[in-house]
């Protein structure tokens, strides 16, 4: 992740969730792998203190299973490590959210927060993509099928572009 993809994702965790926390940097793939039957996260940060945030940017609606995906990858980063963390969620206007907002027991520290944005949230998931296909980055198979929903998930105006996007960058890494 170059500087300016750091200072922009930094600067959505300051704003939209309020965490003023000090990011030290992106975290390195060592510390956060996980086993292979664990999501591996979206964006991982660490703190200054050691603790990690973990930003997402939501692309299907966010139900039970979707909880569980998350609560299983932060009990496992912190039972890997003993820091706590913290889960940021952005989720699209059009999402519905069926879960309700409850405090999940568990021996892990950690906290999930969803915020709800108006801004086009296929224009932001497209230009990750981009940028990370452009740092050298590998997509996960996530990545992979956030961009190959951005035609159905975008406003219909618009579906032309993001599918003729999604052909450009899977002939490319073909």
């Amino acid at each position: 992740m170059n500087k300016k993809d750091f200072n922009t994702r930094t600067k959505i965790i300051r704003e939209t969730f309020d965490d003023k926390r000090a990011i030290k940097c992106p975290t390195p793939e060592n510390v956060r792998q996980l086993d292979e039957n664990v999501y591996p996260g979206g964006d991982i940060f660490t703190t200054e203190d050691g603790d990690f945030i973990d930003l997402e940017f939501q692309m299907e609606d966010f139900d039970e299973n979707e909880l569980v995906k998350y609560v299983e990858f932060a009990e496992a980063l912190y039972e890997k490590h003993g820091k706590q963390v913290s889960i940021y969620i952005i989720c699209p206007k059009d999402i519905n959210i069926s879960v309700k907002e409850f405090e999940i027991k568990s021996r892990a520290d950690f906290m999930i927060r969803l915020a709800s944005i108006q801004e086009d949230p296929c224009k932001i998931v497209l230009k990750v993509i981009k940028d990370k296909i452009k740092n050298g980055e590998t997509l996960t198979g996530d990545d992979l099928h956030a961009l190959s929903m951005l035609h159905i998930m975008c406003e219909p105006k618009d579906r032309k572009y993001y599918l003729r996007e999604y052909f450009k960058i899977v002939n490319e890494l073909s």
